[in-house]
Order: structure tokens, then sequence, then C-alpha cells
């Protein structure tokens, strides 16, 4: 399929992706692994509590809540960062939770 000009090639292979087109997932992990690995080594210096989750961890996690969200009818880049970056947050409040929980006798 076409890249169209007034749509980013990024926006684009997220389009073909959710149609169907298994050849624009490959060809878009490279493209969204770096950034949200870049997001994720954001999120963990910005976490003040200790935890074991590294940043290739955390966008590993985050490759797995997306297999949920396939069919979410990406619009462009920038929502589908912003899910990420959301989905990213939930992770660390969960491990921070379970950490919690587990330091003070709850499991």
């Amino acid at each position: 399929m076409a890249v169209k000009r007034d749509v980013s090639e990024t926006t684009q292979l997220l389009l073909n992706w959710v149609a169907g087109d298994d050849a624009a997932l490959h060809a878009l992990t490279p493209r969204i692994y770096r950034e949200l690995r870049g997001m994720a080594a954001a999120f963990v210096r910005r976490k003040r509590e200790r935890h074991t989750l590294q940043p290739t961890a955390l966008v590993h996690e985050v490759y797995l809540k997306l297999v949920d969200v396939r069919k979410a009818g990406w619009k462009d880049k920038a929502q589908f960062y912003a899910v990420c970056a959301q989905i990213m947050r939930r992770i660390l409040i969960d491990a921070s939770r379970r950490g919690s929980a587990a330091r003070h006798g709850s499991v």
C-alpha cells in the first residue's frame, strides 16, 4: 500500500497494520521501538520509588498489551504514542502497588 503524502509514514504503517497488513507491523516495529524505549527510560527515571522494571522490559510489556488494542482504530501516531504512554504509566503503577503490598505483608 502506498504511503499518503499528508500522513506520516508511521501513521500510515499503523493504519495498514490495523487493516491486517502484517508486513506493516514488521516495518513499524523498529520505528516505534526507538520512540517507546525513550519514553520508557523517561518514565523509569521520573519514578521516585525503586523498582526492578527496566525500560526495555517496560517496552516489552507495552508490546504485550498492544496485542489487546490492535483494533483500537488508530487515528495517527500521536494517538498511538499517547495510548502507549498510558499503558506504561499503568504498568509502573501496578508494579509499584505490587511492591508496596509485598513490603506490607499482603500478596
